[in-house]
């Protein structure tokens, strides 16, 4: 019997999840990118997966955590050194039912408990209002090359609270 309320779990990366965390980064940029990058840019995008030891490598050398709904696997992200927010990735079928809050959330504990001031992440245009819900600033634009096509995204920035961030 389904669940109104699918049960959220966050696990490690694992060199095993490289193939499904790949088939999410494809469809979400798909999916979820289709309304503000063209099809040429969101193939672009989406061809960085298609190599999937040098995918894995990528998320291998970040501290990378997955988002499970009823323990499958539907979303990801990486935070790279101190403070960057390098990835955050939902599958189309798992957005809006809470997987980027819990990742961000999980994320912002982990910088905050390392000392970092601040979060920081490249956001595409069609996560932007996300990350502007969970306290991120925008600062500057960005028009990044990708192939043959330019993606544009923005900086944003998030404080971390110093009273959550351990000395």
């Amino acid at each position: 019997m389904a669940r109104a309320h699918p049960k959220l779990a966050l696990r490690p990366f694992l060199p095993a999840d490289v193939p499904m965390l790949a088939e999410i980064f494809r469809a979400s940029i798909e999916e979820l990118a289709a309304d503000d990058y063209s099809e040429s840019q969101r193939e672009a995008w989406a061809a960085t997966a298609e190599d999937e030891a040098a995918f894995g490598a990528r998320l291998a050398k970040a501290l990378t955590l997955l988002g499970t709904m009823d323990g499958s696997p539907v979303g990801f992200a990486s935070l790279e050194g101190p403070e960057r927010l390098t990835m955050l990735y939902v599958h189309p079928a798992a957005a809006g039912h809470g997987v980027g809050s819990m990742l961000i959330d999980a994320l912002e504990k982990l910088a905050a408990s390392r000392g970092a001031p601040r979060l920081t992440a490249d956001v595409s245009d069609s996560a932007e209002e996300f990350f502007k819900r969970r306290g991120f600033v925008p600062q500057q634009r960005n028009t990044t090359p990708l192939g043959d096509e330019w993606l544009a995204n923005t900086t944003m920035e998030k404080k971390l609270a110093a009273k959550e961030r351990t000395p």
